[in-house]
């Protein structure tokens, strides 16, 4: 079995050599290959990991023109990976190797996707506490109860990775994404460790993005076959509402002789059933357009400059 990694690196030149060194240690004899996605660092990264590759043949390294974010960085490792089982992991030496073995275990049990649960994080209460909140919702969102769906920690089976499209923010939901299309889903706690170099690269902007993404996430693994449910539902709900008001109207018109010109509900009913109409055509429309495919689009705005090893 070969074991495939993928690690997006973004200014972590301290923790490379270290965390390279920790990975082989676990590894043994193992056939591996470690793909490192250099996302536009501006630090001396890139020199590092060219040093990797240049004495170890398995570590290959991708490098991104500029920072295109870390969904962009795994989409990109999970095309080129080529291992039977796929991990991920940050650059900043807090995931730690030595839990390889553990995933590989949890695989075993019939697994296909099996994610880290930081269970004693070594953070500051700023990112805890908007975490277990953001972990609740999504859990409740998504019907897949995890304790932590932002842990960077994860083992895939090959198949998995390569039904993923991911972008955005969409990294955080992988879980979801995976779920949604069948693959059983498992975590398994991890030892999380203080960062020890350089720091982190996520602001409180990422919570608004995060949010958004969980809109995208559940219209896409909801609905995507089928858009008209979700915006019929709404437009029926909008339209219903107009009707009755209309129907209120018009029986006091006609049943008690009550003038309609100076009542703001008639302006309210129309108002409404017309709201309701667009989205039976945002739905209609996004039927006709569901098939489409995005491959033509895909990646085609993120410009790779070097490719070594592959």
């Amino acid at each position: 079995m070969k074991l495939s990694f993928v690690i997006p690196v973004y200014n972590e030149q301290n923790s490379l050599q270290q965390l390279y060194a920790e990975i082989i240690a676990v590894l043994g004899k193992s056939k591996y290959e470690i793909i490192f996605i250099d996302d536009g660092s501006t630090d001396s990264s890139y020199t590092r990991l060219k040093e990797l590759a240049d004495n170890d043949r398995n570590v290959k390294l991708i490098k991104f023109r500029k920072n295109f974010g870390k969904s962009a960085g795994l989409n990109i490792g999970f095309e080129a990976a080529e291992g039977d089982v796929i991990f991920t992991m940050d650059a900043d030496l807090q995931d730690d190797p030595s839990e390889i073995p553990a995933f590989l275990e949890k695989l075993k049990a019939g697994y296909d996707l099996v994610t880290g649960w930081k269970q004693k994080r070594k953070d500051p209460i700023s990112k805890t506490w908007p975490s277990k909140i953001y972990n609740k919702v999504t859990s409740n969102t998504f019907k897949l109860k995890l304790h932590d769906y932002n842990c960077g920690f994860k083992a895939y089976r090959n198949e998995v990775i390569k039904e993923l499209d991911i972008y955005g923010e969409m990294h955080r939901y992988i879980p979801a994404l995976a779920y949604s299309l069948g693959f059983r889903v498992a975590e398994i706690p991890v030892n999380h460790r203080k960062r020890q170099f350089g720091k982190t690269k996520y602001g409180s902007e990422r919570y608004l993005r995060g949010f958004l993404d969980l809109l995208t996430v559940k219209l896409v693994t909801g609905y995507i076959h089928s858009p008209l449910y979700l915006f019929g539902r709404v437009g029926f709900g909008f339209s219903a509402v107009g009707f009755f008001i209309a129907l209120y109207l018009t029986i006091m018109k006609l049943g008690f002789g009550h003038p309609l010109y100076n009542r703001p509900l008639l302006y309210l009913a129309t108002l409404l059933m017309i709201i309701g109409l667009q989205f039976f055509s945002i739905g209609l429309l996004g039927e006709l357009i569901i098939n489409r495919n995005r491959e033509t689009n895909k990646k085609k705005n993120i410009s790779i400059t070097e490719k070594i090893n592959f």
